[in-house]
């Protein structure tokens, strides 16, 4: 029998905090209790966690600090809880390389849900190590290629120039669903809507954040990019000849 996942709540509201330790134990995760920001990042190194479930208004530090210090070494998953429900937060959030963000009050069903799905899409990305001499015979499931570029989706596994690349889930969604629809153009909401679907309530800047961070690890090929369609969304440019 494998080892429990580990989920570190980092959460100033003693009450919520015990309240999610007590619905992930229930769900058989190992759980660790953080109130004070300026000890969470501590109390990350030390429990090595699966994922991190991060309050965004704490006494020391808050959730925007930790997701960036975070973020500077690892991709580990991250979940934002606020009770903020402005939009602004929500970009900043994901921005900063969230992988999700619930709004207080959350149903405890929901709040499982969120966590087992990224934790899932996460799962093999974290594991993966390809050959380099051998990346398309290794590749199984559902996956498109290009030259520079190999994006799994079964194993949720990109590899870049021969390397493979550590990506957030939904990032890795978005830029599969583009790939596989070459030169298909795109708009905002289409992409917001099959992306995220019904799990997430947001507004179109997600799909932008998003496609932003996705630029800033994978660079225009000479036969493939990433493009922006003036006025109406985005698509994955092959490039003829």
């Amino acid at each position: 029998m494998g080892s429990k996942q580990k989920i570190l709540i980092v959460d100033d509201d003693t009450n919520i905090a015990e309240l999610i330790s007590l619905y992930l134990t229930k769900e058989c995760f190992d759980t660790a209790i953080v109130n004070d920001g300026s000890k969470a990042l501590q109390v990350y190194q030390s429990y090595s966690p699966d994922l991190i479930l991060l309050d965004l208004m704490l006494p020391g530090m808050d959730g925007y600090q930790i997701c960036r210090e975070v973020r500077k070494t690892s991709s580990v998953p991250i979940i934002m809880l606020s009770a903020k429900g402005e939009i602004f937060d929500k970009v900043l959030g994901l921005e900063l390389g969230a992988d999700d963000y619930i709004i207080k009050p959350f149903d405890s069903k929901e709040l499982v849900a969120r966590v087992k799905a990224v934790l899932r899409r996460f799962a093999h990305a974290s594991t993966y190590q390809p050959k380099e001499d051998s990346i398309l015979l290794e590749q199984n499931g559902d996956y498109v290629s290009y030259p520079g570029l190999v994006i799994n989706q079964t194993n949720y596994s990109v590899i870049y120039q021969n390397e493979n690349l550590d990506m957030p889930p939904k990032e890795l969604e978005l830029l599969y669903y583009l790939a596989s629809h070459p030169n298909q153009v795109f708009t905002r909401e289409q992409l917001l809507d099959h992306i995220w679907g019904y799990d997430y309530i947001g507004d179109t800047r997600t799909v932008d954040v998003h496609i932003k961070r996705l630029r800033e690890k994978i660079k225009d090929h000479e036969s493939w990019a990433i493009s922006t369609v003036w006025g109406i969304g985005y698509k994955f440019e092959v490039k003829k000849g």
